[in-house]
């Protein structure tokens, strides 16, 4: 008994089995790019807290900040319009805005929006996401659109589709352009709904050709020096 009395007392008094330690689990099983592996998690009584990017967070930082984890689990000061899990490589933290659609959609205000391609947006909140660029202001019409010769059409993972100045773009009702009219008076239809219905409705189409042909003609040849 003696033996081990003079054992213990010769072991450091923070080794000593009586003292009370910290859990040393760590709060995530594998903890590399965005973490801050040593920082102590208070809430959770482990090691490890995750790194929030700065527009994952709703509260006005500007640099990635260290958030517990039952924070992060409750959504507080979080925005919804990101995932958590997602490792921001760029920036190395967590929080890459939602998407759907293969990319071609984005959440912006709880709701998905239209990726657009680079170039199609012309207002001054565009936002660049992986795959195109998006607006957390007025979403564009097809007028709008159309003003910069381009309809809501899809290109691979992102909307927007040039037309130049031979196009006219007609738009009808929501975001499709109903029809768009080579300015050498030929039509196209980019919807099979917009066929002619009946004789009245191809007559129509067909005097609308021949008129804009015969503009153009005049156009080119009809004006003499």
């Amino acid at each position: 008994a003696m033996h081990n009395a003079v054992s213990a007392a010769n072991i450091p008094w923070w080794e000593q089995p009586t003292v009370c330690k910290l859990d040393s689990t760590n709060c995530y099983s594998s903890m590399g790019a965005g973490y801050e592996r040593d920082t102590w998690d208070v809430s959770g009584d482990c090691r490890g807290v995750k790194l929030i990017c700065a527009d994952a967070l709703t509260n006005g930082v500007d640099a990635p900040k260290p958030i517990e984890r039952k924070q992060i689990e409750r959504g507080i000061n979080i925005n919804s319009d990101f995932d958590t899990n997602q490792l921001n490589a760029n920036d190395n933290c967590f929080g890459v805005r939602k998407t759907t659609q293969n990319g071609s959609m984005a959440m912006v205000g709880g709701k998905y929006v239209n990726v657009w391609c680079p170039g199609v947006l012309n207002t001054n909140d565009v936002i660049e996401i992986a795959t195109g660029e998006i607006t957390t202001g007025r979403q564009p019409t097809c007028e709008s659109l159309a003003a910069n010769g381009f309809i809501a059409e899809l290109n691979d993972r992102c909307w927007g589709k040039r037309y130049n100045d031979d196009y006219r773009i007609e738009c009808g009702t929501g975001l499709t352009a109903k029809r768009l009219i080579k300015l050498n008076g030929a039509e196209f239809d980019n919807r099979s709904t917009q066929a002619p219905v009946d004789q009245a409705a191809a007559n129509r189409i067909f005097d609308q050709m021949e008129s804009v042909a015969r503009v153009a003609r005049a156009d080119k040849f009809g004006k003499k020096e």
